[in-house]
């Protein structure tokens, strides 16, 4: 009798559709592999993004002429360089690598940035996010320790001033409607303890699991640094493996008929 009960649970499995998936995790390595050492790309093709762990970036690339290019949106780099002030280091992240010390990761400039402006992810399809590792770009992290030529220094002389640098995701469904917003500070100064205030200079886990089944992720920088054009504060940050949550396994579902069988067997 068991022998009948099991077949047929078996069979039933068997006929499931196989959407069973190990868990998603873009980590750039798939594109950035490809990267000379100390290098990175940012849309110069014009291809308007790419794809990376099944999900697509947006960008957008101008070549103004004369040596003069500007881009937005997201980039994927392997530069290694904690040091460097200034807009020629613009690709790098401030912990020296990836997440792990993996060699790739993603840097996102946000169009628009003094708007604020937006950089987007589209899934492949609705799925749950469960988080992913965020943190400052050289450029943005020196810009906020020491100000520069368009930047004030985070704190002020004193150390009082209450600065802070924001991101913000979020999550939207299939219908293109808001699922939720995780606030991320890079940088924030607002503590009445000076001792308190930080630039993230790791990689740090944000978990994003309350947005639910999204479709897409927007991307939104802001800060206490505002002039006359928008946001002082170089408006850069860089992500890596952003992770999904799997769909049910073929075994769980197993597990799940043979639960059924043993209730029906109790029952009979």
């Amino acid at each position: 009798m068991l022998s009948k009960y099991l077949g047929t649970v078996v069979t039933f499995v068997a006929l499931l559709p196989l959407t069973a998936s190990a868990v998603g995790v873009i980590d750039f390595e798939d594109v950035g592999g490809g990267l000379a050492p100390q290098s990175f790309y940012n849309g110069s093709d014009g291809a308007g993004g790419f794809s990376s762990g099944g999900a697509d970036f947006t960008n957008s690339f101008t070549d103004f002429g004369g040596g003069f290019v500007g881009w937005d949106g997201f980039a994927y780099s392997n530069v290694v360089d904690t040091t460097t002030p200034g807009l020629a280091n613009q690709y790098a992240a401030f912990p020296g690598s990836g997440v792990g010390s993996s060699a790739s990761y993603g840097v996102a400039f946000p169009s628009g940035s003094g708007l604020p402006g937006v950089s987007t992810i589209t899934l492949s399809s609705p799925q749950p996010v469960s988080g992913g590792y965020f943190t400052n770009t050289t450029y943005a992290a020196l810009s906020m320790m020491t100000g520069d030529t368009f930047a004030k220094q985070f704190g002020g002389p004193s150390g009082n001033d209450p600065d802070f640098f924001l991101l913000e995701i979020l999550g939207y469904d299939a219908a293109d409607q808001q699922t939720g917003s995780v606030p991320f500070y890079l940088a924030d100064y607002r503590f009445a303890d000076n001792a308190l205030d930080y630039i993230v200079d790791e990689w740090v886990w944000v978990d994003l699991a309350g947005l639910g089944n999204v479709s897409r992720l927007e991307f939104v920088v802001s800060g206490s640094d505002v002039g006359g054009f928008g946001l002082n504060t170089p408006a850069y940050f860089a992500l890596d493996d952003l992770t999904f949550v799997p769909e049910p396994s073929t075994a769980a579902l197993l597990g799940l008929g043979l639960a059924l069988l043993a209730a029906r067997r109790r029952s009979s």
